[in-house]
């Protein structure tokens, strides 16, 4: 097949898996569901039809090998993420397993093999949305999943642990599940921008040069419930007030900081009824930054401004921290490949960071990383919205084998 016809397939297979959702309105597929385990299963299919070997892993990752030349060929990992936020666009994550893929198609239609395993991995959570952890399933490839995060519950009171088994996992074996680093070459990863600098700039492709730090954090504000109609405004102890003069604190010190996101993107407020003081507020705060050091900075000065609030409102605070990760740089060399794949594809290299976090957060501990962004339309990503070109998908596909062979020919020779 042509890299056009190869493009269009992979447009064509990121429609199909945006069938797959647990909503019949709106695309939304958590870790460990049906429709998870439907989109592994058509993965697979299109992976052995690609001569690759395909196994599932104990926490549910897809991973499709295509041996190399001899078998002492050292291995390069590509790939992304199969799961999705709630309400989400078709391309986020599936375009990068699905570009890596039409690879090995490519090889494989002319029975070709490099002195260069490929392995594709179909990561089984990226996203976090369903127990608000990012990163399992590349964690436990990475070996640095985290044993307390199965007692974890989601939104209607399953474990993490009781998720898995149910899914056919196996929680008992997640440590063991880690990738050996010793034949590794490097891990690369094609994702769509998620921003609206390719699209400015007018090309269709650009280099990752890091990831930026990122903390997930769960605040819990508990006051006093008490009759909406009965009880003083001098005299209450309103938890979700104190929760909205945090909101306000995050923003404020977004707008001071230069570079710095931070987000509540959920609130929940107890006991829930429209008269009654909430007694308890629940929020989630996600927290970004290329630099460590004014990241690091920012939660620590979040969390006095919350201690604060909490003071002066007569509230107590819990303030739990659920995941952070420092920022990451991606790999020199690799990226340097990369960017002269692209230009020997005729294109212009833009370097470029992310602030959207991704699966070569983890891998980095396990492997060199490196990342091409697509162009998308907009900026828009997280979105039913979301969208990217075929042509653009075309160039992709072509600068990723162009990267590949010269990995391969760096490694092991033509």
């Amino acid at each position: 097949m042509s890299g056009d016809g190869l493009a269009r397939s992979v447009m064509a297979r990121c429609d199909t898996l945006g069938g797959f959702s647990e909503e019949a309105e709106r695309l939304t597929r958590r870790f460990a569901t049906a429709p998870m385990r439907e989109v592994n299963a058509r993965v697979a299919a299109w992976m052995r039809a690609a001569g690759m070997d395909v196994r599932q892993d104990a926490v549910g990752n897809l991973i499709g090998r295509y041996e190399g030349r001899s078998a002492d060929a050292p291995t390069l990992l590509l790939g992304s993420h199969l799961d999705t936020v709630r309400d989400a666009g078709k391309y986020d994550g599936p375009l990068g397993v699905l570009t890596a893929l039409a690879l090995v198609e490519r090889l494989h239609a002319h029975d070709e093999h490099l002195p260069l395993a490929l392995e594709v991995y179909g990561f089984a959570d990226e996203e976090g949305l369903r127990f608000h952890t990012a990163y399992l399933g590349s964690a436990v490839v990475a070996g640095a999943f985290a044993p307390a995060t199965l007692t974890l519950a989601d939104a209607d009171g399953t474990s993490m642990e009781a998720a898995l088994r149910a899914f056919g996992g196996d929680p008992t074996a997640l440590q063991a599940s880690a990738r050996g680093r010793a034949d590794l070459a490097g891990y690369v990863e094609v994702h769509i921008e998620q921003g609206p600098v390719l699209e400015a700039q007018g090309v269709p492709v650009g280099v990752v040069m890091g990831i930026q730090g990122q903390s997930r954090l769960q605040v819990t504000l508990t006051g006093v419930a008490g009759h909406a109609g009965t009880v003083p405004i001098r005299l209450r102890h309103d938890a979700l007030c104190a929760a909205a003069d945090l909101i306000l604190a995050v923003e404020t010190l977004a707008f001071e900081m230069d570079g710095l996101v931070a987000t509540v993107g959920q609130i929940a407020a107890y006991p829930g009824a429209s008269n009654v003081i909430p007694g308890e507020a629940t929020l989630s705060l996600d927290i970004r930054h290329h630099e460590d050091g004014v990241w690091g900075s920012a939660i620590e000065t979040l969390h006095r401004r919350a201690a604060q609030i909490a003071e002066k409102r007569g509230v107590d605070l819990l303030w739990q921290s659920l995941q952070d990760n420092p920022a990451v740089r991606c790999d020199g060399r690799l990226s340097g490949l990369l960017s002269r794949s692209i230009e020997a594809c005729g294109q212009p290299v833009i370097a470029l960071p992310s602030g959207a976090g991704h699966d070569g957060v983890m891998m980095s501990r396990l492997a060199p990383i490196a990342m091409l962004f697509v162009r998308c339309a907009g900026g828009i990503s997280h979105n039913p919205a979301e969208s990217v070109r075929e042509d653009d998908v075309a160039v992709a596909l072509d600068v990723l084998e162009r990267f590949v062979r010269r990995l391969a020919e760096e490694r092991g020779g033509a």
